[in-house]
């Protein structure tokens, strides 16, 4: 059995090792206020194989956690999104941009709980990398 000192010893470096390799950006989710972490906490995945011309994701319904619709663009290249309300249309409201490896940005605001909807995804050209996006709600 190891001594406390060579344990303590070994947890030291393990942890100096963990504290180096983590990323640069995960500090700044440590100082989220509860309701930033808990909408964004939720979030769900969106995939295409194959950007293409982009698509639609869904369908999703508004919840508590977010009283606005989010996207954050995990791609290599910016994309325009918008909301469709699809028990009202199957319309875009207006287009948001996305920039390349994007936070979350607000597509929609202000949206009653329960609302269905869609996210269309439009790539400004033919994208043969995957289309990745996170959407909370």
């Amino acid at each position: 059995m190891a001594s406390p000192v060579a344990r303590l010893t070994a947890l030291t470096a393990a942890l100096s090792l963990l504290a180096l390799g983590s990323p640069a950006h995960a500090a700044p989710e440590t100082n989220l206020s509860g309701s930033y972490a808990t909408c964004y906490g939720g979030a769900v995945r969106s995939y295409f194989q194959t950007a293409g011309w982009g698509g639609d994701a869904g369908p999703y319904r508004t919840s508590t956690r977010c009283r606005d619709i989010n996207v954050r663009n995990a791609s290599e290249f910016g994309v325009e999104a918008c909301v469709i309300f699809i028990d009202k249309t199957d319309r875009c409201n207006y287009r948001t941009y996305l920039p390349a490896k994007s936070d979350f940005i607000t597509v929609a605001t202000n949206v009653r709980d329960g609302v269905r909807f869609q996210v269309r995804f439009e790539t400004l050209r033919y994208e043969y990398e995957p289309l990745v996006a996170y959407h909370a709600y």
